[in-house]
């Protein structure tokens, strides 16, 4: 897998009326975020409204992205499935499109707070998955937490190599970092908690306030990873401006 940058982007998904993706605007955010500098995108995530892409529509984002950014940018794409199968159908969907790694929701459904049916679930998709695996714990979104000690178990697969964290805890972002396996690549996917997280190992920030503070996002990343004290005034100006937007 190519090293991805410290800094990504969970983009937006833009729908018509009638919930066709709009591929000129898709090609304007992708080119907007470029232009910013930004060289990570996460397409089909909670922000990207993964949950509701159908089939094809995955491969269309990421297929787009190459196609308007070429082969440069590191892009990683969302899963959201409720059986092994289905993933994977998701994973060979993205691979064709053109991504590099693949981000797997936790599942949301009757495997939801069985820990064990979880990890079995991870190992299944890592074990098939022709693309590397990034977790994804999003307890806002899933109201499920995946616990410290069943990612740490899960870093130890080959074909898991990191793991997007949004429960907005830096502490538990610290423990999972602390007993993870050498070379896993933790990302805070909480805007509020992007200083403390870093701080405590996390290696970058995979945000949906990255979409219209991309700047100052990649500022917090970039100083928080050299001087967290210095960092705390652009990360105060962060969680308000997130908290007013995201209250809608």
């Amino acid at each position: 897998m190519r090293t991805p940058p410290h800094f990504m982007t969970a983009l937006i998904t833009p729908f018509d009326e009638g919930g066709d993706i709009i591929v000129e605007a898709h090609h304007h955010n992708l080119q907007l975020q470029f232009s910013r500098g930004v060289n990570g995108f996460v397409l089909g995530g909670s922000t990207g409204e993964g949950p509701y892409l159908e089939p094809d529509e995955r491969r269309l984002l990421v297929g787009e992205a190459r196609t308007e950014l070429g082969p440069e940018p590191f892009i990683m794409c969302g899963v959201a499935a409720q059986s092994v199968r289905q993933a994977i159908s998701q994973v060979d969907e993205i691979a064709a499109g053109g991504a590099d790694a693949a981000l797997v929701m936790t599942p949301t459904g009757l495997a939801r707070g069985n820990h064990d049916a979880v990890r079995r679930f991870y190992e299944a998709v890592a074990d098939a998955s022709s693309l590397p695996i990034f977790l994804y714990s999003v307890p806002p979104v899933t109201g499920y937490d995946l616990p410290t000690e069943y990612a740490a178990e899960l870093s130890e697969h080959a074909n898991i190599v990191g793991l997007k964290d949004s429960a907005g805890r830096p502490l538990h972002t610290k423990h999972v970092v602390q007993t993870s396996a050498e070379g896993f690549l933790v990302y805070s996917g909480s805007s509020s908690a992007l200083t403390q997280a870093i701080a405590g190992g996390a290696v970058g920030a995979i945000t949906a306030s990255a979409n219209y503070l991309t700047e100052l996002v990649s500022a917090v990343v970039l100083t928080a990873s050299e001087s967290v004290s210095r960092a705390e005034s652009l990360q105060a100006q962060l969680t308000a401006a997130t908290r007013a937007i995201e209250a809608y």
